[in-house]
């Protein structure tokens, strides 16, 4: 089992019917300050190099962003799995030039490149 499987399944069962009041009663509007904090702590600790409080606030943030698609999957509305299929489709989609082609661009043609892909995304509601 896959680390990010097993904190799948301890925010699964906090927020199941014998797990954690608080995890249960959270929803998407309650996270958002605790979002906003641990993404505020997270940019306080990259900006002082602190490394290990990096990786705690790293694993905080995953956890709040976990429990959002958490809610997201009870509701039916979408999985992690959803969300990480889209991201390394649009990563893949986005740098033809590493996946694709293997052209080596400058990075002004990298930027003209990444405006391209993203107003093509626009145009085919991607």
């Amino acid at each position: 089992m896959l680390e990010i499987d097993k904190l799948l399944h301890t925010i699964q069962k906090l927020r199941s019917r014998d797990g954690c009041p608080w995890d249960i009663k959270q929803t998407l509007d309650s996270l958002q300050k605790y979002l906003a904090e641990e993404v505020e702590e997270l940019h306080t600790a990259i900006i002082q190099k602190d490394h290990d409080n990096i990786c705690e606030e790293i694993g905080d943030v995953l956890y709040v962003l976990l429990m959002l698609a958490e809610i997201e999957r009870e509701q039916g509305n979408f999985t992690i799995a959803d969300c990480i299929r889209n991201i390394d489709a649009k990563l893949l989609r986005r740098h033809p030039h590493v996946f694709e082609n293997k052209a080596k661009l400058s990075e002004k043609e990298l930027r003209l490149q990444w405006e391209k892909i993203k107003s093509d995304e626009k145009k085919r509601n991607i």
